[in-house]
């Protein structure tokens, strides 16, 4: 089966809702009902309509144009509020500190369809989403991700840092953590040939 990447347009923005949170629910919480997925991919939409004039959303398709893998990169204007502040109560800002700081950024949306074991899909969309945080040393991403995904991550060479306790959010354990720039480049740079679309990067 054919995957291929691509950016999202803003008007399919419904379909990466629906798809992420159909996905966390087949991964964590079989038998939910229905109302409580419509609630969520409800809020999902909101939030990313919010963010979409600052944010990239990348998606694999495969060979009939159905969503495969999604993630979302997010450039904070230090005003809209992030996930990490409205679901833990964390400021990135307190996390920082008085570190010399670039950019903060926000990567999100994480799904992959269940059944899909291609490695590499993982890779790449892991390298669309960090490759403007790799832009610069003093840049550092946020996300929450589940207990599962934080494993994967370390396996592959990725170095988060926990920055406070989990959650129970979209049907599963949720981790915040924050990705700096140190614990991204190593990953980043093994791996970017993967992606040979120069524009994705």
């Amino acid at each position: 089966m054919k995957n291929y990447l691509e950016r999202l347009s803003t008007k399919e923005i419904f379909n990466l809702s629906k798809f992420v949170v159909e996905e966390n629910f087949k991964h964590h919480s079989e038998g939910k009902g229905e109302l409580i997925k419509k609630k969520d991919i409800l809020s999902v939409y909101k939030e990313e309509i919010r963010y979409i004039k600052n944010s990239k959303i990348f998606v694999c398709k495969d060979h009939t144009g159905e969503i495969t893998g999604a993630i979302r990169v997010l450039k904070w204007n230090y005003v809209d509020k992030l996930p990490i502040q409205s679901i833990f109560g964390i400021n990135p800002l307190m996390v920082v500190e008085d570190k010399e700081l670039h950019e903060i950024w926000h990567i999100g949306r994480f799904a992959i369809k269940k059944g899909v074991k291609d490695i590499n899909l993982f890779k790449k969309l892991m390298l669309c989403a960090i490759a403007p945080v790799c832009k610069n040393k003093n840049n550092i991403a946020f996300a929450e991700c589940d207990s599962k995904l934080l494993r994967v991550l370390f396996l592959l060479g990725i170095k988060p840092v926990v920055v406070g306790k989990s959650v129970n959010y979209l049907g599963s354990e949720t981790i915040p953590i924050s990705l700096p720039y140190n614990g991204l480049i190593e990953f980043y740079e093994e791996n970017k040939h993967l992606i040979t679309d120069g524009k994705l990067l």
